[in-house]
């Protein structure tokens, strides 16, 4: 039987099946729970703007998209979002994905926390970040029906997300701070981390090896 949340169906092919099983083992509750309801608003989103995203490939993404918090993904000294991409996109060529197909969710994920870019791009893409724009900041939730936001929240609870969420990202960055660079990441770790003090453009302009 489809299981069928919020009017959105999720997708029952055996890669997603895998995956969520793969997700759900190596993640945390809230992280899991946190990408089924992206997945969810996402489709939501998509829905509304009349964008044309693959169930599928949009349920990938959003499954993996913070995979690159935990162990073993969080070893890289590259940005998280890179190493859920990358994970994201070795799971879907072993299971028989296209590399065109694969290549639309590791840009999902690489660039769901980039401002401005992702809705510019395809329909997989700017879905997955305005389905993270709304379960984080809770971007255009006031116009969502609030019965589709009860169901949602009802299948998969938030529970003491934001908290947690921060926690989460504190966790998964703290022994990597050079990689939030130029990203929202930084505001965390400055926000946990005593001392901690992000990078300048301008420092490293100034700083550079040329004379002038």
């Amino acid at each position: 039987m489809t299981d069928i949340i919020a009017g959105i169906a999720i997708p029952e092919t055996s890669a997603a099946a895998e995956a969520t099983r793969l997700v759900d083992a190596t993640t945390t509750p809230l992280l899991f729970h946190h990408s089924r309801r992206v997945f969810l608003f996402s489709s939501i989103h998509a829905q509304t703007l009349n964008l044309d995203a693959d169930p599928e490939l949009l349920y990938m993404a959003s499954l993996f998209h913070d995979t690159g918090l935990l162990p073993p993904f969080s070893e890289p000294e590259q940005r998280f979002e890179v190493d859920g991409a990358d994970n994201a996109r070795a799971f879907l060529l072993e299971h028989g994905f296209s590399s065109p197909a694969a290549d639309t969710v590791w840009q999902a994920i690489a660039l769901h926390t980039t401002p401005g870019i992702p809705t510019r791009m395809g329909p997989e893409i700017a879905a997955t970040h305005l389905g993270v724009l709304t379960d984080v900041l809770g971007f255009a939730l006031d116009d969502l029906d609030p019965a589709l936001i009860e169901e949602v929240t009802a299948a998969h609870p938030r529970g003491d997300f934001k908290h947690g969420f921060l926690q989460a990202f504190h966790d998964g960055l703290k022994h990597r701070p050079d990689t939030t660079y130029g990203t929202v990441n930084a505001d965390i770790l400055e926000h946990f981390v005593p001392g901690f003090r992000r990078g300048s453009m301008v420092e490293r302009i100034t700083g550079s090896a040329w004379a002038a």
